[in-house]
Protein backbone atom coordinates (compact mmCIF):
# COMPACT_ATOMS: atom_id res chain seq x y z
CA UNK A 1 0.00 0.00 0.00
CA UNK A 2 1.28 3.48 -0.83
CA UNK A 3 2.40 5.33 2.29
CA UNK A 4 -0.08 8.11 3.04
CA UNK A 5 1.63 9.49 6.13
CA UNK A 6 5.38 9.61 5.49
CA UNK A 7 8.01 9.47 8.17
CA UNK A 8 9.29 12.91 7.14
CA UNK A 9 8.01 15.77 5.00
CA UNK A 10 10.32 18.76 4.41
CA UNK A 11 8.77 22.03 5.54
CA UNK A 12 8.89 25.34 3.69
CA UNK A 13 8.17 28.66 5.39
CA UNK A 14 7.11 30.45 2.20
CA UNK A 15 10.13 32.73 1.75
CA UNK A 16 12.62 30.19 0.44
CA UNK A 17 11.94 30.67 -3.28
CA UNK A 18 11.84 34.46 -2.89
CA UNK A 19 15.27 34.48 -1.25
CA UNK A 20 16.65 32.13 -3.90
CA UNK A 21 15.35 34.51 -6.59
CA UNK A 22 17.07 37.40 -4.79
CA UNK A 23 20.36 35.50 -4.77
CA UNK A 24 20.01 34.94 -8.50
CA UNK A 25 19.14 38.61 -9.12
CA UNK A 26 22.25 39.70 -7.24
CA UNK A 27 24.33 37.53 -9.56
CA UNK A 28 26.16 35.71 -6.77
CA UNK A 29 25.38 31.99 -6.69
CA UNK A 30 28.65 30.61 -5.34
CA UNK A 31 29.40 30.46 -1.61
CA UNK A 32 30.00 33.18 0.95
CA UNK A 33 27.63 35.75 -0.44
CA UNK A 34 25.12 37.83 1.51
CA UNK A 35 22.84 34.92 2.42
CA UNK A 36 25.68 32.71 3.64
CA UNK A 37 26.96 35.54 5.83
CA UNK A 38 23.50 36.28 7.25
CA UNK A 39 23.01 32.63 8.18
CA UNK A 40 26.45 32.55 9.83
CA UNK A 41 25.61 35.64 11.88
CA UNK A 42 22.34 34.05 12.99
CA UNK A 43 24.19 30.96 14.17
CA UNK A 44 26.78 33.01 16.04
CA UNK A 45 24.08 35.06 17.75
CA UNK A 46 21.95 32.03 18.67
CA UNK A 47 24.77 29.81 19.88
CA UNK A 48 27.43 32.24 21.08
CA UNK A 49 30.04 30.47 18.93
CA UNK A 50 33.14 32.51 18.20
CA UNK A 51 32.75 31.66 14.53
CA UNK A 52 30.13 29.85 12.47
CA UNK A 53 31.16 28.59 9.05
CA UNK A 54 28.45 27.22 6.78
CA UNK A 55 29.34 24.01 4.97
CA UNK A 56 27.76 21.85 2.29
CA UNK A 57 26.90 19.21 4.93
CA UNK A 58 27.38 18.18 8.53
CA UNK A 59 29.71 15.53 7.14
CA UNK A 60 31.87 18.30 5.69
CA UNK A 61 31.88 20.14 9.01
CA UNK A 62 33.04 16.98 10.80
CA UNK A 63 35.79 16.49 8.23
CA UNK A 64 36.95 20.07 8.78
CA UNK A 65 36.99 19.45 12.54
CA UNK A 66 39.15 16.37 12.04
CA UNK A 67 41.67 18.36 10.01
CA UNK A 68 41.66 21.21 12.55
CA UNK A 69 42.30 18.72 15.35
CA UNK A 70 45.38 17.49 13.46
CA UNK A 71 44.05 13.94 13.47
CA UNK A 72 46.47 11.51 11.86
CA UNK A 73 47.12 7.80 11.35
CA UNK A 74 46.77 5.77 14.53
CA UNK A 75 45.09 8.51 16.56
CA UNK A 76 42.04 7.39 18.50
CA UNK A 77 38.70 9.17 18.71
CA UNK A 78 36.15 8.19 21.37
CA UNK A 79 32.52 8.21 20.24
CA UNK A 80 29.29 6.25 20.61
CA UNK A 81 28.63 3.39 18.23
CA UNK A 82 24.97 4.41 17.97
CA UNK A 83 25.42 7.24 15.48
CA UNK A 84 25.50 8.01 11.77
CA UNK A 85 28.51 6.85 9.75
CA UNK A 86 29.76 10.42 9.19
CA UNK A 87 30.70 10.72 12.86
CA UNK A 88 33.32 8.02 12.34
CA UNK A 89 34.14 8.54 8.66
CA UNK A 90 35.43 12.07 9.20
CA UNK A 91 38.21 10.68 11.38
CA UNK A 92 38.78 7.41 9.52
CA UNK A 93 39.56 9.51 6.44
CA UNK A 94 42.49 10.98 8.42
CA UNK A 95 43.73 7.50 9.33
CA UNK A 96 42.32 7.54 12.85
CA UNK A 97 40.67 4.71 14.78
CA UNK A 98 37.14 5.27 16.10
CA UNK A 99 36.90 3.86 19.61
CA UNK A 100 33.30 2.97 20.42
CA UNK A 101 31.82 3.05 23.91
CA UNK A 102 28.34 2.13 25.06
CA UNK A 103 25.40 4.49 25.39
CA UNK A 104 23.20 5.44 28.32
CA UNK A 105 19.92 3.51 28.63
CA UNK A 106 17.92 6.69 29.31
CA UNK A 107 18.96 9.16 26.57
CA UNK A 108 20.85 6.84 24.18
CA UNK A 109 23.73 9.32 24.34
CA UNK A 110 27.34 8.31 24.97
CA UNK A 111 27.73 6.97 28.51
CA UNK A 112 30.05 9.50 30.11
CA UNK A 113 30.95 7.04 32.87
CA UNK A 114 32.60 4.73 30.30
CA UNK A 115 34.74 7.31 28.51
CA UNK A 116 37.82 7.27 30.74
CA UNK A 117 38.22 3.50 30.40
CA UNK A 118 38.60 4.04 26.65
CA UNK A 119 41.34 6.69 26.87
CA UNK A 120 44.84 5.64 25.82
CA UNK A 121 48.02 7.60 25.01
CA UNK A 122 46.78 7.73 21.40
CA UNK A 123 43.43 9.36 22.21
CA UNK A 124 43.04 12.81 20.65
CA UNK A 125 39.36 13.72 20.97
CA UNK A 126 35.93 12.84 22.32
CA UNK A 127 32.95 13.19 19.98
CA UNK A 128 29.65 13.26 21.90
CA UNK A 129 26.55 12.88 19.73
CA UNK A 130 23.40 14.62 20.99
CA UNK A 131 20.88 11.95 20.05
CA UNK A 132 17.35 13.15 19.18
CA UNK A 133 18.36 16.70 20.13
CA UNK A 134 18.80 15.75 23.80
CA UNK A 135 22.11 16.85 25.27
CA UNK A 136 24.89 14.56 26.40
CA UNK A 137 26.21 15.09 29.95
CA UNK A 138 28.54 17.83 28.75
CA UNK A 139 29.89 19.07 32.10
CA UNK A 140 31.31 15.65 32.88
CA UNK A 141 32.61 15.15 29.33
CA UNK A 142 34.36 18.53 29.30
CA UNK A 143 35.90 17.82 32.70
CA UNK A 144 37.28 14.48 31.47
CA UNK A 145 38.64 16.11 28.32
CA UNK A 146 40.35 18.89 30.24
CA UNK A 147 41.96 16.48 32.66
CA UNK A 148 43.36 14.34 29.85
CA UNK A 149 44.22 17.15 27.42
CA UNK A 150 41.65 16.08 24.81
CA UNK A 151 39.53 18.02 22.35
CA UNK A 152 35.74 17.78 22.40
CA UNK A 153 33.97 17.94 19.04
CA UNK A 154 30.20 18.00 19.44
CA UNK A 155 28.21 16.15 16.81
CA UNK A 156 25.15 18.36 17.13
CA UNK A 157 23.64 17.30 13.81
CA UNK A 158 20.28 16.83 15.54
CA UNK A 159 20.76 19.57 18.12
CA UNK A 160 19.92 22.92 16.50
CA UNK A 161 17.73 24.90 18.96
CA UNK A 162 18.46 22.48 21.83
CA UNK A 163 20.35 23.35 25.02
CA UNK A 164 22.22 21.94 27.99
CA UNK A 165 21.80 23.79 31.28
CA UNK A 166 20.89 26.92 29.36
CA UNK A 167 23.75 26.69 26.85
CA UNK A 168 22.96 26.00 23.18
CA UNK A 169 24.20 22.66 21.90
CA UNK A 170 27.25 23.20 19.75
CA UNK A 171 28.55 26.00 21.98
CA UNK A 172 30.17 23.81 24.65
CA UNK A 173 32.91 21.77 22.99
CA UNK A 174 35.98 23.16 21.26
CA UNK A 175 34.16 22.69 17.94
CA UNK A 176 30.79 21.43 16.80
CA UNK A 177 29.09 20.22 13.62
CA UNK A 178 25.47 21.01 12.74
CA UNK A 179 23.18 19.60 10.04
CA UNK A 180 20.52 21.23 7.89
CA UNK A 181 19.66 18.06 5.97
CA UNK A 182 16.03 17.79 4.93
CA UNK A 183 15.31 15.38 7.80
CA UNK A 184 16.38 17.94 10.42
CA UNK A 185 14.31 20.67 12.05
CA UNK A 186 15.86 23.65 10.25
CA UNK A 187 16.68 22.61 6.71
CA UNK A 188 18.29 23.55 3.42
CA UNK A 189 18.00 20.21 1.64
CA UNK A 190 21.65 19.44 2.23
CA UNK A 191 23.81 21.67 4.38
CA UNK A 192 25.66 22.06 7.63
CA UNK A 193 27.90 24.30 9.70
CA UNK A 194 31.06 24.15 11.73
CA UNK A 195 30.91 26.08 15.00
CA UNK A 196 34.31 27.12 16.31
CA UNK A 197 34.33 27.91 20.03
CA UNK A 198 38.09 27.82 20.56
CA UNK A 199 39.74 30.89 19.00
CA UNK A 200 42.88 28.88 18.18
CA UNK A 201 41.08 27.22 15.29
CA UNK A 202 39.29 30.15 13.63
CA UNK A 203 41.93 31.32 11.14
CA UNK A 204 42.85 27.83 9.99
CA UNK A 205 39.18 26.82 9.74
CA UNK A 206 38.61 29.58 7.18
CA UNK A 207 41.58 28.38 5.14
CA UNK A 208 40.60 24.70 5.19
CA UNK A 209 37.06 25.60 4.13
CA UNK A 210 38.40 27.61 1.17
CA UNK A 211 40.36 24.74 -0.40
CA UNK A 212 43.45 25.51 1.67
CA UNK A 213 43.73 29.14 0.53
CA UNK A 214 43.66 32.42 2.47
CA UNK A 215 40.89 33.73 0.21
CA UNK A 216 38.80 35.00 3.13
CA UNK A 217 41.70 37.14 4.33
CA UNK A 218 42.10 38.51 0.81
CA UNK A 219 38.47 39.62 0.63
CA UNK A 220 38.82 41.34 4.00
CA UNK A 221 41.83 43.22 2.70
CA UNK A 222 44.26 41.51 5.08
CA UNK A 223 46.50 40.23 2.25
CA UNK A 224 47.07 41.62 -1.25
CA UNK A 225 46.55 38.25 -2.97
CA UNK A 226 45.42 34.81 -1.93
CA UNK A 227 47.31 31.59 -2.36
CA UNK A 228 47.54 27.96 -1.25
CA UNK A 229 48.66 27.96 2.38
CA UNK A 230 47.32 24.70 3.90
CA UNK A 231 45.40 21.54 3.12
CA UNK A 232 41.70 21.95 2.53
CA UNK A 233 38.76 21.22 0.28
CA UNK A 234 35.59 22.80 -1.07
CA UNK A 235 33.28 22.87 1.92
CA UNK A 236 31.18 25.96 1.09
CA UNK A 237 27.47 25.72 0.31
CA UNK A 238 26.13 27.69 -2.63
CA UNK A 239 24.19 30.91 -2.10
CA UNK A 240 21.04 29.08 -3.24
CA UNK A 241 21.37 26.69 -0.31
CA UNK A 242 22.06 29.55 2.10
CA UNK A 243 19.12 31.57 0.77
CA UNK A 244 16.81 28.63 1.47
CA UNK A 245 18.34 28.23 4.93
CA UNK A 246 17.92 31.90 5.83
CA UNK A 247 14.16 31.61 5.39
CA UNK A 248 14.20 28.68 7.78
CA UNK A 249 16.29 30.46 10.43
CA UNK A 250 13.84 33.34 10.47
CA UNK A 251 11.11 30.90 11.51
CA UNK A 252 13.28 28.71 13.76
CA UNK A 253 11.47 29.54 16.99
CA UNK A 254 8.03 28.92 15.50
CA UNK A 255 9.18 25.69 13.85
CA UNK A 256 10.55 24.47 17.17
CA UNK A 257 7.37 25.38 19.05
CA UNK A 258 5.20 23.46 16.59
CA UNK A 259 7.47 20.42 16.70
CA UNK A 260 7.40 20.46 20.49
CA UNK A 261 3.58 20.46 20.42
CA UNK A 262 3.57 17.37 18.17
CA UNK A 263 6.18 15.70 20.43
CA UNK A 264 4.18 16.48 23.57
CA UNK A 265 1.00 15.12 22.00
CA UNK A 266 2.70 11.79 21.31
CA UNK A 267 4.19 11.78 24.81
CA UNK A 268 0.86 12.45 26.51
CA UNK A 269 -1.21 9.90 24.59
CA UNK A 270 1.42 7.15 24.88
CA UNK A 271 1.84 7.49 28.63
CA UNK A 272 -0.68 4.77 29.46
CA UNK A 273 0.93 2.36 27.00
CA UNK A 274 4.20 2.86 28.84
CA UNK A 275 2.51 2.25 32.19
CA UNK A 276 1.06 -0.95 30.72
CA UNK A 277 4.56 -2.14 29.83
CA UNK A 278 4.00 -2.01 26.07
CA UNK A 279 6.80 0.46 25.32
CA UNK A 280 9.19 2.99 26.75
CA UNK A 281 8.91 6.67 25.85
CA UNK A 282 11.89 9.04 25.33
CA UNK A 283 13.65 10.45 28.39
CA UNK A 284 14.69 14.10 28.61
CA UNK A 285 16.83 14.74 31.73
CA UNK A 286 16.38 17.85 33.80
CA UNK A 287 18.44 20.72 32.44
CA UNK A 288 18.17 19.54 28.83
CA UNK A 289 16.08 21.75 26.56
CA UNK A 290 15.29 19.57 23.56
CA UNK A 291 14.09 20.61 20.10
CA UNK A 292 11.63 17.78 19.38
CA UNK A 293 13.84 16.53 16.60
CA UNK A 294 12.54 13.00 16.97
CA UNK A 295 9.91 10.99 18.78
CA UNK A 296 10.88 7.35 19.22
CA UNK A 297 9.57 4.32 21.07
CA UNK A 298 11.50 1.44 22.60
CA UNK A 299 9.48 -1.72 22.10
CA UNK A 300 9.96 -4.98 24.05
CA UNK A 301 11.85 -6.90 21.33
CA UNK A 302 13.11 -6.88 17.76
CA UNK A 303 10.20 -9.10 16.75
CA UNK A 304 7.67 -6.70 18.26
CA UNK A 305 9.34 -3.78 16.49
CA UNK A 306 9.26 -5.54 13.12
CA UNK A 307 5.58 -6.43 13.55
CA UNK A 308 4.78 -2.87 14.66
CA UNK A 309 6.47 -1.33 11.59
CA UNK A 310 4.76 -3.78 9.24
CA UNK A 311 1.33 -3.24 10.78
CA UNK A 312 1.54 0.52 10.45
CA UNK A 313 2.92 0.30 6.92
CA UNK A 314 -0.15 -1.72 5.94
CA UNK A 315 -2.23 1.21 7.20
CA UNK A 316 -0.27 3.80 5.23
CA UNK A 317 1.87 5.09 8.12
CA UNK A 318 5.64 5.06 7.77
CA UNK A 319 7.66 4.32 10.91
CA UNK A 320 11.36 3.48 10.75
CA UNK A 321 14.17 2.12 12.86
CA UNK A 322 17.47 4.00 13.13
CA UNK A 323 21.20 3.24 13.09
CA UNK A 324 22.87 -0.12 12.75
CA UNK A 325 25.56 0.27 15.46
CA UNK A 326 28.90 1.15 13.90
CA UNK A 327 30.89 -1.29 16.01
CA UNK A 328 29.00 -4.20 14.41
CA UNK A 329 28.89 -2.81 10.85
CA UNK A 330 31.23 -4.44 8.29
CA UNK A 331 33.55 -1.46 7.99
CA UNK A 332 33.28 -0.61 11.68
CA UNK A 333 34.70 -4.03 12.50
CA UNK A 334 37.70 -3.26 10.27
CA UNK A 335 38.30 0.41 11.04
CA UNK A 336 37.38 0.75 14.73
CA UNK A 337 37.24 -1.06 18.01
CA UNK A 338 34.83 -1.22 20.91
CA UNK A 339 35.78 -0.84 24.56
CA UNK A 340 33.74 -2.88 27.01
CA UNK A 341 30.49 -4.66 26.42
CA UNK A 342 28.15 -2.78 24.10
CA UNK A 343 25.14 -4.19 25.90
CA UNK A 344 22.87 -1.14 25.83
CA UNK A 345 23.74 -0.24 22.24
CA UNK A 346 23.06 -3.77 21.00
CA UNK A 347 19.80 -4.02 22.91
CA UNK A 348 18.19 -0.64 22.25
CA UNK A 349 19.21 -0.41 18.60
CA UNK A 350 17.07 -3.49 17.91
CA UNK A 351 14.03 -2.15 19.75
CA UNK A 352 13.89 1.53 18.72
CA UNK A 353 11.33 2.79 16.23
CA UNK A 354 10.86 6.39 15.12
CA UNK A 355 7.42 7.92 14.56
CA UNK A 356 6.41 10.49 11.93
CA UNK A 357 7.16 14.03 13.10
CA UNK A 358 6.86 16.94 10.68
CA UNK A 359 5.05 20.24 10.48
CA UNK A 360 1.57 19.61 9.10
CA UNK A 361 1.19 16.28 10.88
CA UNK A 362 -0.97 18.01 13.49
CA UNK A 363 -4.11 17.52 11.38
CA UNK A 364 -3.53 13.76 11.14
CA UNK A 365 -1.80 13.03 14.41
CA UNK A 366 -4.91 11.80 16.21
CA UNK A 367 -5.42 9.18 13.49
CA UNK A 368 -1.74 8.20 13.68
CA UNK A 369 -1.93 7.75 17.46
CA UNK A 370 -5.06 5.59 17.20
CA UNK A 371 -3.28 3.33 14.71
CA UNK A 372 -0.19 3.23 16.94
CA UNK A 373 -2.17 2.16 19.96
CA UNK A 374 -3.97 -0.57 18.02
CA UNK A 375 -0.67 -1.86 16.64
CA UNK A 376 0.79 -2.11 20.15
CA UNK A 377 -1.83 -4.57 21.37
Amino acid sequence: MRVQIPFNKPYMTGKELWYIAQAHAKGHLAGDGEFTKRCARWLEERTGARRALLTHSCTGALEMAAILADIGPGDEIIMPSYTFVSTANAFVLRGAVPVFVDIRPDTLNIDETKIEAAITPRTKAIVPVHYAGVACEMNRIMEIAQRHGLLVIEDAAQGVMSSYQGRPLGSIGHMAALSFHETKNIISGEGGALLVNDARFIERAEIIREKGTNRSQFFRGQVDKYTWTDMGSSYLPSELISAFLLAQTEEADRITQRRLMIWETYHRFLQQAELDGLLRRPTVPQGCGHNAHMYYLLLPSLARRSAFIDTLKSQGISTVFHYVPLHSAPFGLRAGRAVGEMTVTNDLSERLVRLPLWLGLEDQQAEVIQCLLRALH
